[in-house]
């Protein structure tokens, strides 16, 4: 290992390399709580000669709820697929608590996949189930669980999330859009996850449910020690109700920080989407999106 007079020693699992009074080197072993739960790392993705992902560095902190900002289209959907696993980037490496992640497979990845609960874009509901099913579907398909205890589970987490008993027996076409995202957010949390990836929870919500959501999310993350990773568009909860923010733009991570920052923050691009300005760095493009 090369340590040098700065300092600071680059080597994973060490930190704090500091030369003492009699110029020996002490060398502290980082703890879990030290390293992030996530961590990124030069990740690259394209489809065909479309690059969408480009040397992206990202660490999102063990038991806090860090929300990821972009424009349309900036890729930020497809940077939460691969720390999933849904898709395999060109470059780059995805670490879970320290360990390589990026190119699991089989069991290993499906035991990876059990320590998430998702909500997807588009909430990704079984037409053919009924509500409490879909909450319930990660239980009783992968912890075998029964179905009696299932469903007094997936009550519970509607509940939650505002979806009274009324709606159990029913069908995703029976409910409006924000009434599906509320079954996708009560899914996620079914199983009390130990990481939590959000795409638009709060997307179609009138403010007092939105509000109600990032409550919920807040109390996972505080209660039971989860990990949080949202996407959203709505401004002013990324600015109020998370702990962490980044922010994508042309296929970087271009800021990164405590939300507490963003108002001192020197970045043109992120004061213009932050504050919902027209006028700014940021222009718009017309192009397929991700």
């Amino acid at each position: 290992m090369k340590v040098d007079d700065s300092g600071w020693q680059d080597w994973r699992g060490w930190t704090n390399v500091n030369r003492d009074s009699f110029g020996f080197y002490r060398l502290l072993r980082m703890s879990e709580s030290d390293l992030p739960k996530i961590r990124v790392t030069d990740l690259s993705l394209r489809f065909g000669s479309n690059e969408v992902l480009n040397k992206v560095n990202l660490e999102i902190a063990r038991g806090k709820n860090t929300v990821l900002i972009g424009g349309a289209a900036t890729g930020k959907s497809v940077l939460m697929k691969c720390i999933i696993g849904l898709l395999e980037p060109h470059e780059g490496k995805i670490e879970i608590d320290g360990e390589d992640v990026t190119h699991l497979k089989g069991s290993r990845r499906v035991e990876l996949m059990n320590r998430f609960g998702i909500l997807f874009q588009r909430n990704a509901l079984f037409d053919s189930l009924t509500i409490w099913e879909n909450v319930a579907f990660y239980l009783i398909n992968a912890r075998h669980m029964n179905r009696g205890k299932a469903r007094d589970i997936a009550m519970e987490k509607m509940q939650q999330v505002a979806l009274g008993p009324e709606v159990a027996t029913l069908f995703p076409v029976d409910l409006s859009g924000g009434m599906q995202k509320r079954v996708g957010l009560a899914r996620a949390i079914a199983a009390d996850p130990e990481i939590l990836l959000l795409d638009a929870p709060t997307a179609g919500l009138d403010p007092i449910m939105t509000h109600s959501i990032n409550r919920l999310v807040n109390n996972c993350v505080s209660e039971l020690g989860a990990t949080a990773m949202s996407i959203t568009g709505d401004m002013t909860s990324a600015r109020t109700q998370y702990d962490h923010l980044a922010m994508l733009h042309d296929q970087h991570i271009i800021w990164s920080g405590s939300t507490d920052e963003i108002d001192d923050a020197q970045n043109d691009y992120l004061q213009q989407l932050i504050n919902g300005r027209a006028q700014g760095p940021i222009k718009m493009r017309l192009r397929a999106r991700i």
